[in-house]
Parts: C-alpha cells; sequence; structure tokens
C-alpha cells in the first residue's frame, strides 16, 4: 500500500511538472523567439561583454548596459533606417524602372561587337532583346502586381524586425548581466540528464552557434557594408535598401552579385560608364571577393555547415519567426544537425570498438 502511495505521489507531481512547463511555455510563447534569439546573440558576443565587464571593475550591470546600447547601435538603429530607406527609395525606384521601359531600352555600343569571341554574340542577343520591346512590357506588367504585393510584405517585415530587435536588446540586458549564473545552471541541469556528455553537447553547441553567427551573419553583414559603400560612391539610389537585400542573398551562392551587376548596368544605362566600371570592380573584388576570402576565416571558428542547411534554415526561420528567424532559423537547424551528427559519429565508433577482435 506503501509503495502504491508513493507510485501516486510521483505521478502526481510528474503530471503537476508537466503542467507549469506548458503553462510557462504558453506564457512565453510570443517571446521565445526573441528569447531564443537574444540568448545566441549574448553567447556569440561574450567575450566581448567580458572584457567590458573587467574594464567596468566587475560591475556587470554596467557592463550589459553597454553591450545593450551596443546592440541597439548595431542592429536596432541601422534597421530602423533601413526601414525608413525602404519607404522613401522603394516608390522612387519603381518609378526609375516605369521610366526606363516606358522610353525603351538602348541598342549596344559599337565596341560591344568588336569584344573578343564573344563580342557578335552579345551584340546580338542585346539588339533581339531590345527588338522585343513590347514583349518585355508585357512580360513586365504581369509581373507588377506580385512584385508590388513583395514589396510591401518586405516593408512590414523590417518594420516588425526594428520592434523585434528592440525587444532583444532589452532582453539581452539580463543576459548580459545574470549570463554566468545562468550557464552554471545550465550545465547542472546538464549534467543531471546527459551525465558525462554535458560538456561535450555545450561544446558542439558553442561551436555551432559561432560558426552560423560569424560565417553566416558576419560575411553577410560585411558584403552588405560592403555593397553599401560602393552604391554610396558610385551614386545608386537607395544604397540602404539595396545593402540590405544584399545582406539577405549573401547566403546564397553568388548571390550579392545579382545587387551589384544590377546596379552596375544601371549606372551603365543612366551613361555612366566609368561609374558604371567602377561598380563592376568594387562588387566583383570587394563585394564578392569578402565570400571568397572573410567567410571561410569565420567558418573557420565554428562548423562548416552544408548549405541546403542554411538556406531551409534562413527561408524557414523567416516563415516560422519573422526577421529574426534570419539568425535564428539556421542556428536551430544547424545545433540539430551537429548533434545528431555527434551522436551518429560516436555510435559508429563504439560499434567498430566492439566488432574489434580482442588483442593479446
Amino acid at each position: 500500500m506503501m509503495i502504491t502511495q508513493q507510485r501516486i505521489e510521483q505521478i502526481i507531481q510528474v503530471v503537476a511538472i508537466t503542467i507549469l512547463v506548458i503553462g510557462c511555455l504558453m506564457v512565453l510563447r510570443p517571446f521565445l523567439a526573441a528569447v531564443l534569439t537574444a540568448a545566441i546573440l549574448c553567447y556569440s558576443t561574450w567575450p566581448v561583454y567580458a572584457f567590458l565587464e573587467r574594464t567596468a571593475g566587475g560591475r556587470r550591470w554596467l557592463a550589459a548596459l553597454a553591450m545593450t546600447a551596443l546592440l541597439i547601435l548595431v542592429l536596432v538603429i541601422p534597421l530602423a533606417v533601413i526601414a525608413v530607406s525602404y519607404a522613401d527609395d522603394v516608390p522612387r525606384l519603381i518609378e526609375s524602372a516605369r521610366e526606363m521601359i516606358a522610353d525603351g531600352l538602348p541598342g549596344p555600343p559599337a565596341w560591344v561587337a568588336s569584344i573578343p569571341l564573344l563580342g557578335e554574340s552579345l551584340d546580338a542577343g542585346w539588339r533581339e532583346i531590345v527588338g522585343s520591346q513590347a514583349n518585355l512590357v508585357e512580360a513586365l506588367k504581369r509581373l507588377a502586381q506580385p512584385a508590388r504585393e513583395v514589396a510591401v510584405r518586405t516593408g512590414i517585415l523590417i518594420g516588425e524586425g526594428v520592434l523585434e530587435f528592440t525587444l532583444i536588446a532589452f532582453i539581452g540586458y539580463f543576459f548580459y548581466r545574470d549570463g554566468a549564473a545562468l550557464i552554471g545552471a545550465l550545465r547542472r541541469g546538464l549534467d543531471r540528464v546527459a551525465g558525462h556528455l554535458a560538456g561535450r553537447l555545450l561544446e558542439i553547441v558553442g561551436g555551432t552557434i559561432n560558426g552560423v553567427i560569424y560565417g553566416i551573419v558576419g560575411t553577410g553583414i560585411a558584403q552588405a557594408i560592403a555593397a553599401v559603400v560602393g552604391f554610396v560612391i558610385a551614386g545608386v539610389p537607395g544604397a540602404l535598401m539595396l545593402g540590405f537585400v544584399t545582406f539577405f542573398l549573401s547566403i546564397v551562392p553568388a548571390g550579392p552579385a545579382l545587387i551589384w551587376v544590377g546596379a552596375a548596368v544601371w549606372l551603365f544605362y543612366q551613361d555612366q560608364t566609368g561609374w558604371a566600371v567602377f561598380m563592376a570592380l568594387w562588387g566583383f573584388f570587394v563585394i564578392s571577393g569578402i565570400d571568397n576570402i572573410v567567410k571561410p576565416l569565420l567558418i573557420s571558428r565554428g562548423a562548416s555547415l552544408p548549405f541546403a542547411l542554411v538556406l531551409l534554415g534562413v527561408l524557414g526561420g523567416v516563415l516560422a519567426f519573422g526577421f529574426v528567424g534570419i539568425f535564428l532559423g539556421p542556428v536551430l537547424l544547424a545545433v540539430g544537425f551537429n548533434l545528431v551528427r555527434s551522436w551518429t559519429q560516436a555510435r559508429g565508433l563504439a560499434a567498430d570498438a566492439l566488432s574489434e577482435p580482442p588483442r593479446g
């Protein structure tokens, strides 16, 4: 009878804890994406916080406040500027495109045909496109409504991102201030659940977070900054908005090239051949060069990730969590992927060890 009563009490405790956990998750559900993103950003920037804490003489609240201000300066303010620029630049860019189509595309310059090997083909293709002006206009008209809807949704997404990153910066203050205690509690909890594997799990999670944040997001930010600088120097309108698009396309191989090549073509169409050449050289050597040089160096700080995983993480993250999904989606998928890969490798090594014949 005593055993049965203890069993009943254990079941009641498990049910009560389960209900409590479900209730907490329901309360935190609207803020779950912001909490996870804040935790990821705080972890990846923890060395900077540790330096500020030492500089502040161990005053955690002051170092946390400085890091919160830094997050606002780096994430919230630029995104707010992009949102304002987006509202101003998109109508102007649409109007420029409409005027370009109405005026008709120019014929190829004489020097195009003189390009060795490819000149005649380029000249003929260019003239064919110019000759099919009516078909081009009709095709663009069909794309106008979907493009307008995408532009509106993108604007809403950027606006939501400003609010979300403001909330993330607020949550980040408490993660920075109490981070040491939170990490200690997490280690103790993992020790009770995973035992001796807790250290390995934390190592995998930490390396994966750094690999995604430094390699994917860091490269995207570097390419976006380089693109904005080039667009401003060359006088391309909507530089901030185009830089934001460059950041988003940085996950796709040769994605940023779609933007700077388009900018070079626009400059050439505006009879600014010199600036068009500058834009092409800047895009090839600086913007795309970052992808070939900086990304491998940054990813080497963490775990290398399959491209399909990163792409699905970014797109799925945006659909599931909004703008913060750009950060959160790839991190969650990458952590799960590396945990599964580590587990399967460990099982494979264990199986090989058992299959080896005894020595001696």
